[in-house]
């Protein structure tokens, strides 16, 4: 897959625009000058999978390995990642109810065994956290993933330090795309969710986004196809890294 990291022709898309007024630091942002940007948000919540690492063709083979094992069914891609967004568990009773447990295991065994070979940080993302940190917007992560999972990625990419507060899938009272986790995540960082920005790549990203009263920012180089980001109506839907930090306006 082809890292986002360079700016293409493609403009940002999405269902409207940003706000001319996000916040109190709206106006500032108007007083400095173009050498001088300013954030628009407070807060940056971001997913991880798909939207600031690529791990995309580490879950389609997770997926598909684990199908093929349990259930003898040989999936096409876009079948295996149907249910992405959620946690994993969720994802295996919708294939099965039955072997959920099953498929949970061997998914994980294949999935951890392969993590670190396939795995990688997104070109351009590890920039634009710096960047985001040196303008002084606080900065989540909210996944479906387990604490244990998020850790291994963590350890892989080395982006752990930037983050101010995270929220995996084992430590919130519902998952995407309910807004329970954004909502924890944005309390720990103390910042409102309308001064708040949530960057994802899957339908249920944009959905909990909405939900929580936060920006909804799509990323169209993770898991789904854009039509089915726009048929949720980000606010902003993004090609590359350079087109994400513009909207930051950073």
């Amino acid at each position: 897959m082809k890292a986002p990291g360079t700016q293409s022709d493609a403009a940002v898309e999405g269902g409207e625009q940003l706000p001319r007024e996000h916040g109190s630091r709206d106006q500032s942002v108007r007083q400095q000058s173009a050498s001088e940007p300013s954030p628009r948000f407070q807060a940056v919540v971001f997913d991880l999978d798909g939207t600031v690492v690529d791990s995309v063709e580490l879950i389609v083979v997770s997926f598909q390995h684990a199908l093929r094992e349990v259930l003898g069914w040989e999936v096409s891609r876009q079948q295996a990642v149907a249910f992405v967004g959620r946690p994993l568990r969720e994802q295996m009773l919708m294939f099965s109810p039955e072997h959920a447990d099953r498929l949970v295991e061997v998914y994980q065994e294949f999935n951890h065994r392969e993590h670190d070979r396939m795995l990688r940080l997104y070109d351009g993302m590890r920039d634009l956290l710096e960047r985001l940190r040196a303008h002084g917007v606080r900065l989540g992560l909210v996944t479906s993933k387990s604490r244990r999972t998020t850790q291994m990625a963590f350890d892989r990419t080395g982006i752990e330090p930037y983050f101010d507060a995270v929220v995996c899938a084992d430590e919130s009272t519902g998952n995407k795309p309910s807004p329970d986790p954004i909502l924890t995540c944005l309390e720990m960082l103390e910042v409102a969710p309308t001064q708040a920005a949530y960057v994802g790549d899957s339908p249920a990203d944009m959905q909990a986004a909405h939900a929580a009263g936060t920006f909804p920012i799509a990323v169209a180089w993770g898991v789904f196809e854009v039509a089915m980001l726009e048929a949720e109506k980000p606010g902003l839907l993004v090609h590359t890294i350079p087109e994400l930090a513009e909207a930051f306006g950073i």
